[in-house]
């Protein structure tokens, strides 16, 4: 029995023992955190190949920067050799130094530590409580703990990135960019020696305090070095030389907008961007020289962004040039919409190449137009009758612009912009009308860049691959180093715009012609080949440039934040000379490769830009989009009989067959005509009947002013009368005498220049021109009297 009951004891007693043990070995697996650390850290900001583009402080108001990876070799020396010369031998505490620092800590009044960095770093995660031995039992329990978890490496990169370096300065890189303005890599012996023992007395850093007692701990640390073989004579005589850190100096602000969304969207990380370094400070070089001579103008805001076109990655990144609070310098301009100007053009001529609609020289009319009220203008104010579609949109006609919306369709167009995913334009499309084309529409720099790198990438893709394009071409562009981009899946046919389309509008841009009255311009001539559209909103409040080459996708803004107008804050004067100052400094880019599989070569009447028709004199033979074979024949062109001095139109009514000449006759519609003749010298009217001959039924004059649906009102002037009314129309023979009624009643004649001033009263009227021979033309007006 007793026996039993002893065996029992015994038993008992071990398992007591076996449940201490696992208890103390729950208890130490456990004694950590999981996540030592969890102060707030800074958010930084590194081109793609590690430089730093700038820092945004703490949370907690503390230069602290995300922890280290690795600590460079010269600051882990001085460290070791410093703090803990035993670290790769101890498992976390240090028993011979403990007991010494015990032991004078009893017999003498100063103070030793005897911390292992290990246990350091347990008190810097603890946040520095009050010393204490059983504060110190703690340390030592969980430096252990550290030990087992960690790697030696992992251990000295938590201290380093964890130690304090005086002020509100934390961490071995902080340090070194605040007090050397260097990374910690780049480190001289002198400079690592000097921060390696700062944690052990930050405030020895205070600018104009203790600097004799830091140079002698940072000198005896090199002695200790230089004794230990670690660097050699010449090496510790150079680092007694160098300089100590003194106040600390800004930051790198390379990219201050850039960094700024960066602590947005990555707040207190570490982000390695795609900015390219070079390029970034070339950009702000010359940002800056523009914007000094652009603010002579009071003009005081710009911004500038530049993307890889096959990666869609931001390259070049200025938010906001380097001006003022006062002029709203904090301001990232290249995320905030802004009117789009006539930057949108483009997007509308490629739709209509696309679907079939128009052909990339075919004319369009150039005219007085209103459609339900509004009136549209061009830039100049002048009209020109009639123009080919790619040279409307290189001299960014409103008018013709206004016109093929209208027939292509309003909501169509917008569905596309929508597809492109244009963010600004949150509207209805009623909400924009016909003045969606114009700038009546707002988008951001970031937007329409990526828009016109959508375009260049579909192409380059699509002569690149096997005549294939990507679903998601018109992706947001990428600032993050190495985050996936998603450019979808590969079809057969475009989401968008075929590569055909694509090419004939980037050519048309290629050709934007400048200005005959800047001297400027010339050396334009000189750059690399590149599609470009400006854009100026109405009041001159925004100013754009973007281009594309088959590599880069250029977008510049400029204008002022607050969204004061300026004169001469026009795209031509304000953003395109910046826009091909960037191209300058940008590796040269071959032209867009011919997209044969989505063209197909036809002849093309050479005057009209339409298919050939049977009466075209000199066709030529032109690549033009597939969809392109579904347009009409030209229209312009006609066969007519003349008399044989070919000064006047004949028929059989007038004129014996055999004696008539047959020709082929390029005519414009009487409107047309009117204004596009002048600027045309080679253009010649068609002859008017010989005065004998009976007319056939053609048109040969059509009103200019007042046009149909048009509501005229009777304006006054500042002593209350009416100002007239001036009716206005166009007529094909430059002899003809025109007779004007209202209603019934004759209200005058006019010859050569078709001109009637009249003042009307309030109603609706028939008004009816006829001329000597005849023909007449009738439009239903309506006038009103212009409120006050």
């Amino acid at each position: 029995m007793k026996t039993r009951k002893h065996i029992q004891t015994h038993v008992t007693k071990h398992k007591l023992k076996y449940s201490m043990v696992l208890i103390l070995l729950l208890g130490w697996s456990f004694c950590l955190p999981s996540q030592l650390f969890n102060a707030p850290t800074s958010t930084v900001a590194e081109s793609k190949e590690g430089f730093m583009l700038g820092a945004r402080i703490a949370d907690d108001e503390q230069w602290r920067f995300p922890e280290m990876d690795h600590v460079p070799q010269r600051f882990k020396q001085a460290i070791l050799y410093f703090e803990d010369e035993h670290f790769y031998s101890h498992l976390g505490f240090n028993p011979v130094s403990i007991s010494k620092a015990f032991w004078q800590n009893l017999t003498t009044d100063s103070r030793r530590g005897g911390s292992t960095l290990t246990q350091q770093v347990i008190r810097l995660s603890r946040n520095n409580k009050r010393r204490s031995y059983w504060e110190k039992a703690i340390e030592i329990v969980q430096a252990t703990r550290l030990e087992a978890r960690y790697s030696k490496e992992k251990i000295i990169a938590l201290y380093a990135s964890h130690a304090p370096f005086g002020g509100n300065v934390v961490g071995l890189e902080t340090a070194s960019w605040r007090y050397f303005g260097i990374p910690a890599s780049s480190l001289s012996w002198g400079q690592s020696a000097a921060l390696a023992v700062l944690p052990n007395a930050p405030s020895l850093i205070f600018p104009g305090k203790n600097e004799l007692l830091l140079k002698q701990k940072r000198d005896r640390l090199l002695l200790k070095l230089f004794h230990r073989g670690i660097i050699d004579k010449t090496t510790y005589e150079l680092a007694l030389e160098e300089p100590l850190p003194g106040k600390p100096l800004q930051l790198p602000e390379i990219a201050p907008h850039l960094t700024e969304r960066i602590r947005t969207t990555h707040r207190g990380k570490r982000i390695q961007t795609t900015i390219d370094y070079s390029l970034q400070k070339k950009l702000n070089r010359i940002t800056a020289e523009h914007h000094y001579v652009l603010k002579q103008n009071k003009i005081n805001n710009l911004a500038v962004l530049v993307l890889d076109v096959d990666t869609r990655e931001v390259l070049g990144y200025v938010g906001n040039a380097l001006t003022t609070l006062d002029h709203n310098n904090y301001v990232d301009i290249i995320s905030k919409p802004r009117s789009t100007g006539s930057t949108l053009k483009p997007f509308l001529y490629a739709s209509l190449l696309h679907s079939g609609e128009l052909l990339p020289n075919e004319l369009i009319a150039d005219i007085p137009t209103v459609v339900n009220g509004y009136s549209p203008e061009n830039f100049d104010k002048q009209f020109h009758g009639a123009v080919p579609a790619s040279t409307a949109l290189s001299r960014s006609l409103n008018v013709p612009a206004v016109r093929s919306l209208q027939s292509h369709g309003l909501e169509r167009f917008y569905n596309k912009l929508k597809t492109m995913q244009l963010k600004g334009i949150s509207h209805p499309a009623d909400y924009y009308g016909l003045t969606l084309i114009l700038g009546g529409a707002e988008s951001s720099l970031w937007d329409l860049t990526k828009a016109y790198a959508g375009m260049s990438s579909t192409l380059t893709y699509f002569n690149r691959s096997s005549s294939e394009y990507r679903t998601n071409e018109f992706m947001d562009p990428i600032y993050v180093k190495d985050q996936k981009v998603d450019f979808g899946t590969i079809q057969s046919k475009p989401s968008l715009f075929n590569a055909g389309a694509i090419y004939h509008t980037l050519n048309a841009l290629q050709e934007v012609n400048r200005p005959q009255e800047s001297e400027n311009w010339s050396f334009f001539n000189n750059s690399q080949p590149i599609a470009w559209k400006t854009g100026t909103s109405y009041g001159f409040k925004d100013a754009w440039a973007v281009g594309v080459t088959s590599k880069y996708a250029i977008g510049v803004w400029v204008g002022n934040a607050d969204g004061e107008g300026r004169p001469g804050l026009t795209g031509i004067q304000a953003a395109a000379p910046l826009l091909f100052d960037v191209l300058d400094v940008l590796p040269i880019s071959d032209w867009f490769a011919t997209p044969f599989d989505e063209l197909i070569e036809t002849e093309v009447c050479s005057k009209s830009g339409n298919l050939a028709g049977i009466f075209c004199d000199n066709p030529t033979t032109e690549w033009i989009p597939k969809e392109g074979l579904k347009t009409k024949a030209c229209i312009y062109h006609h066969q007519v009989f003349l008399n044989k001095t070919e000064t006047a139109q004949v028929n059989s009514s007038c004129y014996e067959l055999s004696e008539m000449k047959q020709k082929s006759w390029f005519t414009l519609p009487p409107i047309q005509e009117y204004y596009y003749a002048p600027l045309h010298p080679e253009y010649k009217p068609l002859p008017s009947f010989a005065s004998n001959c009976l007319q056939e039924g053609e048109r040969t004059m059509e009103f200019i002013f007042p046009k149909r649906n048009e509501t005229i009102l009777l304006a006054k002037d500042f002593n209350e009368h009416v100002n007239e009314v001036i009716f206005k129309l166009a007529h094909r023979s430059a002899d003809a005498t025109v007779f004007w009624y209202l209603d019934s009643q004759f209200i005058g004649a006019t010859k050569t220049f078709h001109e009637l001033a009249v003042t009307p009263k309030p109603g609706t009227y028939v008004l009816t021109a006829t001329d000597q021979e005849g023909n007449e033309i009738k439009l239903q007006i309506e006038i009103s009297s212009a409120s006050m």
